[in-house]
């Protein structure tokens, strides 16, 4: 009887680890019944963290859904996000930020705008007919207490059953990622912009 060749053995071994693998993610795949909203988190201090909410925006859209889109800290008008998405009747997109804390410099107007934003938030969160619902940046009007961690708990446990939540920004409180379902966390090694390149149309905005 002829000997296998080692690329024939290393065939061989590749197959039984991938019949392995199949069988354990088939598995996971069968466990997995429950249909329902999910609440995903974009933290970290890393770049693309509502730009992934928007690849996933995109993909809702895709599928027919109804989506809605709030941000809470940006306050320009002219990204490129928004210029594609508002071109789309399935999406409602309110631009209720004034910038960042440290061009504003106003807490307390901070503040009336976030909840101002949290309001327009609550009605999408009651509303069945909203399948997606992007928070951008919401996580910073919880790290400065413009909204309390038990009322945004509170909402969210509270939403239609089919509805999904996206939450981006920075340090997401652990409260918030515990009742979470995906969470993802942005690292940064680099950014041209510490390199002294400015923000560019298409890749920043």
């Amino acid at each position: 009887m002829s000997e296998n060749t080692p690329e024939q053995e290393r065939e061989i071994r590749h197959k039984a680890r991938m019949a392995r693998k199949k069988a354990v993610i088939d598995a996971q795949i069968a466990a997995a019944s429950e249909s329902r909203g999910l609440l995903l988190i974009n933290t970290g201090t890393g770049k693309g963290k509502s730009s992934a909410a928007f690849g996933v925006l995109a993909r809702a859209l895709g599928h027919g859904m109804q989506c809605a889109v709030i941000q809470f800290i940006k306050s320009r008008s002219d990204t490129g996000e928004e210029a594609f998405f508002r071109q789309h009747d399935g999406v409602r997109w309110h631009v209720m930020g004034e910038g960042f804390t440290w061009d504003t410099q106003d807490d307390a107007r901070d503040r009336a705008t976030a909840r101002l934003a949290w309001e327009q938030a609550l009605t999408y969160l009651a509303d069945p007919a909203v399948d997606l619902l992007i928070l951008d940046e919401f996580s910073y009007a919880l790290k400065f207490g413009w909204v309390t961690l038990e009322e945004v708990i509170h909402a969210l446990d509270g939403r239609p059953r089919m509805q999904h939540v996206i939450v981006t920004g920075r340090a997401a409180p652990a409260g918030l990622i515990e009742i979470a379902d995906t969470v993802s966390e942005m690292r940064l090694e680099k950014h041209a912009f510490h390199a002294g390149v400015q923000a560019m149309p298409g890749i920043e905005w």
